[in-house]
């Protein structure tokens, strides 16, 4: 069998507050978007989608650790605005042997690392 990542989900409640923290404030470009979902990395693969938890089983996966790491480009510049726009840090940001990292939560708690050499 040949298989390949396509995508990645994160479940959220409410999309217009997700786009905001995805989009406005994490600066991820939006692939495509409609009222149910928001697709980011144009032309990647795999894409990130964040997803309406519009059923019961979905609902239960809001919030949490998701196991997703971005590896962000100007990481001490993008946790200083973050920081000072109230983004709650789970892992404070800090260099480590492995690189500089920090772990924040979106509006719905679901909590993605960042990260960089």
């Amino acid at each position: 069998m040949a298989a390949s990542l396509h995508n990645i989900f994160i479940f959220v409640t409410d999309m217009a507050r997700a786009s905001s923290f995805y989009a406005g404030q994490l600066g991820l470009p939006i692939a495509g978007e409609n009222e149910m979902m928001i697709e980011f990395f144009p032309g990647a693969s795999p894409t990130l989608t964040l997803s309406l938890a519009f059923q019961e089983e979905t609902r239960a996966l809001v919030g949490g650790h998701t196991g997703i790491t971005l590896k962000i480009d100007d990481i001490d510049a993008v946790c200083q605005a973050l920081a000072a726009s109230g983004v709650t840090f789970v892992m404070p940001y800090e260099a480590t042997p492995w690189g500089k990292m920090a772990v924040v939560q979106d509006p719905d708690g679901n909590q993605i690392r960042l990260w960089n050499t």
